[in-house]
């Protein structure tokens, strides 16, 4: 990285203190939500799980890695969940580690919807969904990669119940020590679901109008506040990402709706996922993000290929308040400290992304000796 590279990011304010809701993060950069597959046996969060994450508490604000709020919720091999006793105290050690490094972290809340199998749901039933509706793709389950199958569709008696998992999910967050939530209404999973017309085919009080479409996440929403405080919860959306075979067929209207209907909630921060998740920003060359930069009432977080110049960027144009990173926090724990100091990016390696030991989860190295 060039001199004129750090001397540019550090005459930006990306290393000054921030406030967001009654925490005071030491930067604007955000640790995203990065699944691992590293859980323990009962979806408890792995024993390297402490270590990992204090080594990025640098970061202004950690968000943890998709936590299934029921085991229903479970989509993948090896992710933790957060709606039992044991989860909840492998969680407090995770979050005693991020405090005693000085960090923040919050807990994403998630329900993956048909983005599962049946070899991963309770008593093998198939993954539930607005509709019947199967997505393209496979799941990845402790057998390997399979084909999704054709999820059941929910009846309306039973959406309240996943409501109330939610609200359970971030009652058992702040019993952890989490100082927040955020509500995954993203990729294409449960949420996110609901949202679209290609997945929703409802013709009840959730399907059809926009306000029906909605009328889930504004429930979470409402019951996680409930428990939480609007200060400490925050929605992560993607509005035009194709990730878990999802799509809408009038994204911009649906989601600075989905915006406008947030705000009666002054939640802390909308975290939006700018483009294909993990890949292009441009993939809807004219989506307006600024739209809802405008249109949000509080913290916007910005995601999805920022490096150092992007992020600059961002902050001169005042586009976003925070920014997050995600795969370059696997390789770099000590990643606020090499962009400030301009120091090159340790390499990812790709082969330990998903599952394992410590290789490639606590043994990247630092810039210094700790």
């Amino acid at each position: 990285m060039s001199e004129l590279k750090a001397s540019a990011a550090l005459a930006s304010d990306l290393f000054d203190a921030v406030k967001l809701g009654p925490y005071t993060l030491s930067n604007r950069l955000v640790m995203a939500p990065l699944t691992r597959s590293r859980a323990q046996a009962g979806d408890i969060p792995s024993l390297l799980a402490p270590e990992y994450y204090r080594q990025r508490a640098s970061a202004g604000l950690i968000i943890s890695e998709a936590t299934q709020i029921s085991p229903q919720g479970k989509g993948y091999a090896y992710t933790p969940g957060i709606y039992n006793a044991d989860q909840v105290a492998g969680w407090k050690k995770v979050t005693d580690a991020v405090h005693q490094g000085g960090g923040h972290i919050f807990a994403q809340l998630w329900h993956v919807g048909r983005i599962s199998h049946p070899t991963l749901q309770p008593a093998g039933a198939l993954p539930v969904a607005p509709s019947a509706i199967a997505p393209a793709g496979k799941a990845f389950t402790e057998h390997g990669f399979v084909p999704f199958e054709t999820p059941r569709a929910l009846e309306t008696g039973e959406i309240a119940g996943i409501v109330e998992q939610y609200r359970s999910a971030a009652r058992n967050a702040l019993d952890a020590g989490f100082d927040g939530v955020e509500i995954h209404a993203a990729n294409g999973y449960l949420i996110d679901q609901f949202l679209r017309d290609s997945s929703n085919h409802r013709s009840d009080a959730y399907g059809g109008s926009l306000e029906n479409r909605t009328r889930l996440l504004l429930e979470v929403t409402q019951a996680v506040l409930a428990v939480c405080g609007a200060e400490r919860v925050g929605v992560r959306l993607s509005p035009v990402s194709p990730a878990n075979d999802i799509a809408d067929s009038k994204p911009a209207a649906l989601f600075q709706y989905v915006v406008g209907q947030l705000n009666q909630f002054k939640l802390v921060y909308l975290h939006v996922v700018e483009g294909a998740t993990g890949g292009a920003r441009d993939i809807v060359p004219d989506f307006d993000w600024q739209a809802l930069r405008r249109l949000f009432h509080g913290t916007y977080i910005a995601n999805n290929g920022y490096d150092l110049a992007l992020a600059v960027k961002a902050r001169q144009a005042d586009s976003a308040d925070l920014i997050a990173f995600g795969r370059p926090f696997i390789a770099n724990p000590d990643l606020v400290a090499r962009l400030r100091q301009g120091a090159p990016l340790n390499p990812l390696d790709a082969a330990t992304l998903y599952g394992g030991d410590a290789h490639g989860y606590t043994d990247y190295p630092f810039l210094e000796p700790r």
